[in-house]
Formats: C-alpha cells, structure tokens, sequence
C-alpha cells in the first residue's frame, strides 16, 4: 500500500481526494489531515500566515502515524505566495519536521507541467487579480510560459468551495488561450475531480487542476506510479499520451 499524506487547510474541497482514491482503484491511500487555515481570505497576509511552519508542522505527528510516505501541502496559493525561493523554504521545513519527501500544490502544477512537456500554458484562477499574478510569477520562475490568466475575484475559498459544475466548466473556456498546451485551475477549494474528463474534451488540451496534481505529486515522491481512467492526461498511461500530445491538442 501507499499511502500519500495531505495537509489541507480548513474544509473545503477535500472529498475530491477519495473521489480519486476510488478512481485509482488502487491500494493508495490519500488521508487528509485538516491544518487551521486561520483567515479564509485569498489575500497575501492571510496567506502567509495559512502556510506558516507551525500551522503545518501541528498535524505532522498524525500524519506519520497514518503511514504517509510522502507529504503534500495540499495549498497552491498558501505556497507560491511565498514566492519560488520561499515555497522551496516552506517545503523543506515540512519535510523535516515529518521526516519525509514534502511538496507543495504548487511544484506540482510546475512538475505536471514538465511531465506533460507544455511549455506554454493559461491560468483560470478563482483567485482575486494580484494573487492569480503571483502564481503566473511563480510558474515563469519554473521555466514555465504563461500565455494568459484569468482571474475571477473570489476572496474565499467558502464561496468557491460552492461552485458547481457549469462554472468551473466556464472559468476554463474563459481562462483558456489558444496558444497554451494547457489550461491550470490552480485552487485546491474547487470541486474539478468529477470533471476532469468534461474539462479536457470541452478544451480539446490537458487540464491540470489543483487536487488533482496534489495527488500527482506526493505519489511522484513515494516513486509511485499510478495510472487511471477519468483523472485527465496527467494520470494516462505514457503510451496514450503520446498519441495525443501537443501536437494534437492545436
């Protein structure tokens, strides 16, 4: 079994882990331990605060008893906010204090990339306008070039917690470019598991969404490779993926 631990902060959108949990249909586990997000608010200071060290380290001790193998920071804007070398810093204090491989949301959306080999990319972000540019910051420090971003203006993550699946189906039409080779919905409040499948065939190109590459990457750090059907192109097999690359998605 392997078993992926999450710290994710307050209560949101967490049941997207066991809907993949049940996708994978696997002997992975992802437990979800709940940090104290403090302020719900999509604006910097409440974000510094939301990824501090001691929010983070005080469900460690839990998550090493479920058996974790690897720790994900299961926050993109709790993490990038930082900036590149900040989130690195973040990382490695969380890896430390669980004495295992960490990752943030954040270098999961850079490392997906990479996987997927696009190099161009559009944001479609809940997130209010400065937060949503941070991110595309912190993805060009990745190497990463980002052709478009679209910001929505949600302040919590308790209102996008509620969207349904017609608004997060229209933020991506809506953040989408044609030069990108991918379309990133980068908040880990949003509900997108369930269409993932919906969102890529709407598109014609990868979606990477938050929960999604969250899983992604603490497998990636558990040398863990997982395959399924309905999770989007992150999760096809190799040999799928090349029928259908970046040559196709144009």
């Amino acid at each position: 079994m392997t078993s992926v631990g999450l710290l994710y902060p307050g209560h949101s959108a967490e049941d997207d882990y066991p809907r993949i949990e049940v996708l994978l249909d696997s002997d992975i586990r992802l437990p979800v331990f709940h940090t104290d997000m403090g302020e719900d608010a999509h604006r910097v200071d409440a974000l510094l605060e939301m990824g501090s060290a001691a929010r983070l380290e005080a469900g460690v001790a839990e998550l090493r008893l479920a058996g974790a193998e690897s720790v994900m920071w299961a926050c993109t804007s709790g993490s990038f906010v930082r900036g590149w070398d900040g989130a690195h810093e973040q990382t490695r204090q969380l890896a430390r204090a669980a004495g295992l491989p960490a990752s943030s949301t954040s270098f999961a959306f850079a490392h997906a990339v990479q996987a997927l080999g696009a190099g161009r990319v559009a944001i479609a972000a809940t997130y209010p306008e400065d937060i949503t540019a941070s991110f595309a910051d912190f993805l060009r420090a990745a190497g990463i070039e980002v052709s478009a971003t679209r910001a929505s203006g949600i302040v919590t993550a308790a209102e996008v917690s509620t969207w349904e699946r017609e608004q997060v189906l229209e933020l991506a039409r809506a953040g989408d470019h044609p030069d990108a080779e991918a379309v990133l919905l980068p908040d880990t409040a949003l509900h997108t598991v369930a269409h993932l499948e919906e969102l890529e065939e709407a598109l014609g190109k990868p979606v990477l969404t938050a929960n999604q590459v969250t899983v992604w990457e603490g497998l990636r750090l558990a040398d863990r490779h997982a395959w399924a059907q309905g999770l989007g192109t992150l999760f096809a097999r190799p040999e799928d993926r090349v029928q259908s690359g970046p040559e196709d998605w144009q």
